[in-house]
């Protein structure tokens, strides 16, 4: 069976594509966005509506609470079965979103890496924000030397990461480094295509997207999430445009104001997007700069021609 994988910086019409393409070729639409996994703030992270979820299957959307935290090794453990379950029905995987990393898990084309304790993870986040990444990065130097030397002291994220990682496993993060993840899509089976829409009309299709936003409802569903999780800043709380409109709610921000700031900030996130899928994904990624072309790609023919003998797409699972 073949296997249709969409990514694309933010606003670029990802999910639209995925809908026609859905609807023409009987598909599922998985999600592969690290924030529209999350039930809250459905409106800021541009989860699909009601009514494209009425037209297609979805999945992996709105499945985590505020307080749970996805990452690349847990969007393979619950994609798994969804991938085992298209394959079983016959219905077509077309995977959506924005978070590179978690494509390039899929392709088998990350290090293998543990879970790490909740409770281990959050200990060194706190420690990062006492003592700070130079700190750290010297307890690093102690406990893995390789990884400190690869590291800048200044990258407190990825030191912290070092550190819960040892401490859950036993062993140097170097250490897993070196192990390359097993792929659950296979390559040869796979449609890849990354949206490159030209920067002037995604500079506008963000404008317009943010004030559809707002006006589908995106400032009080900030204000009643904010006053139910206080000063929650992971998960959801990620979402480009909710500090902003929190700090409307609060009286500190006038709404004009947290609109251009939201979309700056969305702008400049995309053109790293741009960035990032430029020089991770190989020429094996068909680039398509209009997503309505797209639309037309004969599926069938593309992925499986007359005569292939392909191997299974998920060599992992049952």
């Amino acid at each position: 069976m073949s296997v249709v994988l969409i990514a694309g910086p933010t606003a670029s019409g990802k999910s639209h594509l995925a809908l026609r393409l859905a609807e023409r070729h009987g598909g599922t639409i998985i999600n592969v966005d690290s924030l529209q996994v999350y039930r809250d703030l459905s409106i800021l992270t541009a989860r699909p509506t009601e009514e494209d979820e009425a037209k297609a299957r979805h999945r992996l959307y709105g499945t985590l609470s505020a307080q749970e935290t996805m990452s690349a090794g847990r969007f393979l453990r619950e994609i798994t079965p969804i991938l085992d379950e298209c394959r079983e029905t016959g219905s077509l995987p077309i995977l959506c979103g924005g978070t590179g990393l978690y494509f390039k898990a899929l392709l088998g084309l990350l290090d293998e890496m543990p879970e790490v304790p909740s409770n281990v993870r959050a200990r060194w986040r706190q420690r990062l924000t006492e003592e700070g990444p130079a700190a750290l990065h010297e307890t690093l130097g102690r406990l893995d030397p390789v990884s400190a030397k690869r590291l800048s002291p200044a990258d407190g994220q990825r030191i912290a990461r070092a550190l819960e990682v040892s401490e859950a496993t036993g062993q140097p993060f170097s250490s897993f480094q070196r192990r390359a993840g097993r792929p659950l899509v296979d390559p040869k089976r796979s449609l890849k295509i990354v949206l490159t829409p030209d920067r002037a009309l995604l500079r506008q299709r963000i404008a317009l997207r943010f004030d559809a936003m707002l006006d589908a409802g995106a400032l009080a569903q900030a204000a009643a999430f904010h006053e139910l999780h206080g000063a929650l800043d992971g998960g959801p709380a990620k979402a480009i445009g909710f500090k902003e409109l929190v700090d409307v709610h609060r009286g500190n921000l006038d709404l004009a104001a947290a609109r251009e700031k939201a979309i700056t900030r969305t702008r400049q996130y995309a053109k790293r997007q741009e960035t990032w899928f430029r020089h991770q994904f190989d020429e094996s990624w068909t680039r398509v700069e209009d997503a309505e072309k797209a639309e037309f790609l004969d599926v069938s023919t593309t992925l499986s021609p007359a005569g292939d003998e392909a191997p299974d797409p998920w060599p992992i699972g049952g």
